[in-house]
C-alpha cells in the first residue's frame, strides 16, 4: 500500500553547484580547501612580508625620494597581519588580508617608482 507518508517522492534534491568558471567562487573553494593551514598560511605572510615588503621602505625612500609615510603603511600591514593571525582571526580574513596587503605594497612601490 502507497501512502504519502512511505511513498518515495518524485522530487530529489540535488547538491548545490557552484560555477567553477567564476573567480570568486574559485576564492571561495579555495579559502574552503585551506582551513586546516591557518598556521602556514600565517607563517607564509610573515616571512612574505619580513623578507620582501619590510625593506621596501628603505630602498623606495633612499632612492626614489618617497614619502616617509610609506613606513607608517608598510608597518600597519605587517602589524594586522601578526595581529590578525595571534588573533585567532578566520582563515577568510587571513588570506583576505594577505592579499590586500600584496596588492598595496605592489602598487606604493609602483607609485613611488614612476
Amino acid at each position: 500500500m502507497a501512502t504519502s507518508i512511505n511513498h518515495a517522492g518524485q522530487w530529489t534534491q540535488k547538491p548545490a553547484t557552484t560555477d567553477p568558471t567564476n573567480i570568486v567562487n574559485k576564492w571561495a573553494v579555495f579559502i574552503q580547501s585551506q582551513s586546516e593551514n591557518k598556521t602556514f598560511w600565517f607563517l607564509l605572510s610573515l616571512v612574505f612580508q619580513g623578507v620582501f615588503f619590510l625593506p621596501l621602505p628603505a630602498l623606495l625612500i633612499y632612492y626614489f625620494n618617497a614619502p616617509t609615510l610609506i613606513v607608517v603603511v608598510t608597518l600597519t600591514l605587517f602589524f594586522a597581519n601578526i595581529i590578525a593571525g595571534m588573533g585567532g582571526a578566520g582563515i577568510k580574513t587571513l588570506l583576505k588580508l594577505f592579499a590586500a596587503s600584496i596588492v598595496i605594497q605592489v602598487l606604493m612601490a609602483i607609485i613611488c617608482i614612476l
